[in-house]
């Protein structure tokens, strides 16, 4: 009987419970650090910098809990990523919409699980302008590869700003679009015409071959990289061209494990190709034109980052 009462006394002793409350405020002091500054192992983190819409709407979202999705009824957290639906707490006259200068194609791994993937951002974010498809549905690229890039790594991958001049060279080794096209006089050997004319067809031939190599849409994969393989080999996405994107560091809560801290998730992947084309392709200045596709993994982010924090993980 003597043990647990000196147990009992040692445990409740002043002298242990100053150390667990010094232990208790270092923690929280910490914790607070963290919040304030920039975590040392996310240097290039780009949240910190976003240009965002009010996140008001995900604040009282969170404080509500779970609510039905408007379409299927399930019970979900801030959005359903099987109806790509806000729920019925998150108004969809609150959520930002992005307009992107291109179109993009989604092309899901059948067993990426819904409810982890990211991809479902960019469908929220900007519906107009992006289409998910789980493999292997997905549809048939080759007569636009003159037009259509593919994001992801490899040897013969090239960067964003090389884009247009790789696309070019696509075009041009291209089959003509019509016997009209192979038969046509070569440029030089046209008939001579006048200055005020010759700009004017020339506008016209550089609008021409501008329109026939600009990018006009992009495709990502959405997967693990342990399952990419079975999608990247797909005979309906061979002969197009690769882009590999400038090296950055993810900020993903559910990074792979033994992976990089350079595989980025799939809506961090379209972000960062989006500012980079910005600047890149379009030759114009940043101003968080597409910051908002951030809008759910940056808010995300930080509620994770937080309760990781204050339970003491970090």
């Amino acid at each position: 009987m003597g043990l647990p009462i000196q147990l009992t006394m040692s445990l409740n002793s002043p002298n242990l419970l100053n150390e667990e409350n010094a232990q208790e405020a270092k923690r929280n002091t910490e914790c607070l650090e963290s919040l304030l500054q920039t975590p040392s192992s996310f240097q290039d983190n780009p949240l910190q910098q976003l240009q965002l819409a009010s996140q008001e709407v995900l604040e009282k979202a969170k404080k509500s809990g779970r609510s039905k999705c408007p379409r299927c009824n399930s019970s979900r957290m801030f959005y359903c990523y099987t109806c790509f639906v806000p729920v019925e707490t998150v108004p969809t006259t609150e959520i930002p919409t992005v307009k992107l200068p291109l179109k993009i194609d989604i092309i899901k791994h059948p067993n990426e699980t819904d409810g982890k993937s990211t991809a479902v951002h960019a469908k929220l974010l900007a519906p107009d302008d992006v289409t998910i498809y789980k493999y292997p549905c997905i549809p048939e690229y080759e007569e636009k590869r003159h037009e259509i890039a593919l994001v992801f790594p490899g040897p013969n991958s090239v960067s964003v700003k090389d884009i247009a001049f790789h696309l070019q060279r696509y075009t041009k080794k291209g089959v003509c679009a019509s016997e009209d096209d192979c038969s046509r006089e070569p440029l030089l050997k046209q008939a001579k015409i006048e200055p005020e004319e010759e700009k004017t067809s020339n506008e016209c031939i550089s609008s021409s071959r501008s329109e026939g190599t600009r990018l006009k849409k992009i495709i990502f994969i959405d997967s693990t990289w342990n399952q990419t393989n079975k999608i990247i080999t797909d005979e309906r996405l061979q002969g197009l061209l690769q882009i590999e994107l400038k090296t950055r560091k993810t900020c993903f809560w559910r990074h792979q494990k033994g992976k990089p801290d350079t595989y980025l998730s799939t809506i961090e992947a379209i972000y960062y190709f989006l500012v980079d084309y910005h600047q890149e392709i379009l030759k114009e200045s940043y101003k968080g034109q597409y910051d908002n596709l951030l809008f759910f993994f940056s808010f995300m982010y930080t509620l994770i980052k937080d309760a990781k924090c204050c339970a003491g993980k970090e």
